[in-house]
């Protein structure tokens, strides 16, 4: 969307100028006829009520009859490479390379707020934040085992000074040597490690693909280190959060899978950890009452895990959250707390991811939504559109108020075309803020929701209040009928 930053002036005039007003010229022409019109609508609300975007949405029935009838793998396909990039989000260069996308304005913002989120919902739920560098030593990957069953997907070391430095694959190593770093009392567990950090694979050039195969990936990664007794409480707390986040993205499970082990010399060759931690995730799924589905070659090379799986527009399944049970990693790393007896005991790790891949998840999130995001996400969730030069003034002003509110607003004036023009290209935003000359007077809005609606104008104060009450609580339906 083409749009106005609050200040600036429209090209060839100073801020505050106007044209002469004659009848050949026809923008000022084209803005009495969109006046006329904007007035004529808000006439026709004020004495119908507020419009209902959908006949059929206002029986609940009806709606929830309609969306069995049209399942998701058989509504309108969106394929996030092309929307992506369409709605300016994220692209690609050669000169950067393959797998190695960058993220425009927009997507930046969808994807910081997505971070954001689960900073909070960790925060809440009792994590401690940290960094870790996303070099290591190619000594620790030998360590924790991923040298020797997971190098083919890593990157060449780099000779540094003597010693052999790599990207890492994934941050748990890490966490552990983070861990290991001081001593800790089992008073002190469960004891809950967060990191939204960069780790890097070795993909091939053929399987790359927009944001859902890359090379360099940013990670919703955590670890509990607890007692064998809390493993099965945490891991349900884990289920739970994915859920919640869920909820709150719009984002629809495809099925929840126990990922086993299967054939081969990939995995850990400790038979009795395996059965140890299979058995904990198995009785965490039954507990849960979670419907489940146990897969085998599907584990990671040091213990089994439930995925979540979640499938696109063609059916195509991909694991977007996780929950892994670790006994391999804290015996590698030798970690240990000291217990009420006043010996050092073994602590399990537990991985745990909500939203995966950064990457992943908003390529999944595109392609639900069709670019029209939870106005809590959407990279601006108010469109301001003045019909005429003289409400530029009352525009900036809205859009001024917005930021200092914490909304994400963007002026869209006449000179990007007619009010109809601009309605239609800001058609995925969650909430239009059409201001006419009564609204300017009265201080005003006349909203547009993406859905359809038309809420009957309102003062703008109370206006942002409620966007905001809806963005504050990350609800899907824009707006409130019964308020």
């Amino acid at each position: 969307m083409f749009v106005r930053s609050p200040g600036a002036s429209a090209p060839g005039l100073r801020h505050g100028t106007t044209r002469p007003t004659t009848a050949r010229d026809p923008e000022m022409n084209q803005q009495k006829q969109d006046q006329q019109k904007h007035e004529q609508l808000n006439h026709e609300q004020q004495m119908q009520g507020p419009q209902k975007h959908d006949q059929q949405n206002q029986d609940p029935q009806k709606h929830e009859q309609r969306n069995q009838e049209h399942p998701q793998h058989e509504r309108p396909k969106h394929d996030h490479r092309k929307l992506g990039r369409e709605l300016g989000l994220f692209d690609t260069d050669p000169l950067i390379g393959a797998g190695l996308p960058y993220w425009l304005p927009d997507g930046a913002a969808v994807r910081h707020t997505l971070e954001e989120y689960i900073r909070a919902a960790e925060r809440r739920a009792g994590y401690r934040h940290v960094y870790s560098p996303v070099l290591g030593k190619r000594e620790l990957y030998e360590i924790s085992g991923h040298w020797s069953h997971y190098s083919d997907d890593m990157f060449p070391p780099m000779d540094l000074g003597g010693e052999q430095v790599v990207l890492r694959p994934s941050l748990c190593p890490h966490h552990a040597v983070i861990y290991r770093s001081r001593s800790h009392s089992y008073r002190e567990l469960p004891l809950r490690m967060a990191e939204l950090g960069g780790m890097y694979r070795s993909e091939l050039s053929g399987v790359l693909g927009g944001l859902t195969r890359v090379r360099a990936i940013q990670l919703n990664d955590a670890h509990i280190f607890c007692t064998l007794d809390q493993v099965a409480g945490e891991a349900l707390a884990a289920l739970e959060m994915i859920r919640r986040a869920y909820e709150a993205l719009g984002v629809t499970r495809a099925r929840y899978r126990l990922s086993l082990p299967g054939p081969g010399g990939k995995y850990v060759a400790a038979p009795e950890m395996w059965q140890r931690s299979a058995a904990l995730l198995t009785e965490v799924l039954d507990r849960s009452g979670l419907p489940y589905e146990a897969a085998e070659g599907e584990a990671a090379f040091y213990g089994p895990k439930i995925d979540v799986q979640v499938a696109d527009g063609a059916g195509r399944e991909s694991t977007l959250s996780t929950v892994q049970v670790d006994f391999h990693q804290p015996e590698r790393f030798d970690l240990h707390y000291i217990g009420p007896d006043g010996a050092k005991h073994r602590p399990v790790m537990v991985h745990r991811s909500i939203i995966g891949s950064v990457e992943r998840a908003v390529a999944h999130l595109i392609e639900q939504h069709g670019g029209a995001f939870p106005a809590w996400l959407a990279p601006t969730q108010v469109a301001i559109l003045p019909i005429s030069d003289a409400e530029l003034p009352h525009a900036d002003a809205l859009a001024r108020r917005c930021a200092e509110l914490g909304l994400r607003a963007e002026v869209a004036g006449p000179e990007h075309g007619t009010l109809g023009a601009r309605v239609r290209e800001a058609r995925l935003v969650p909430y239009q803020a059409v201001i006419g000359a009564r609204e300017a007077v009265d201080g005003r809005v006349a909203l547009r929701l993406c859905d359809g609606r038309r809420p009957a104008p309102l003062p703008a104060e109370e206006a942002l209040a409620r966007i905001g009450a809806v963005v504050d609580g990350y609800a899907h339906d824009l707006w409130d009928d019964a308020r």
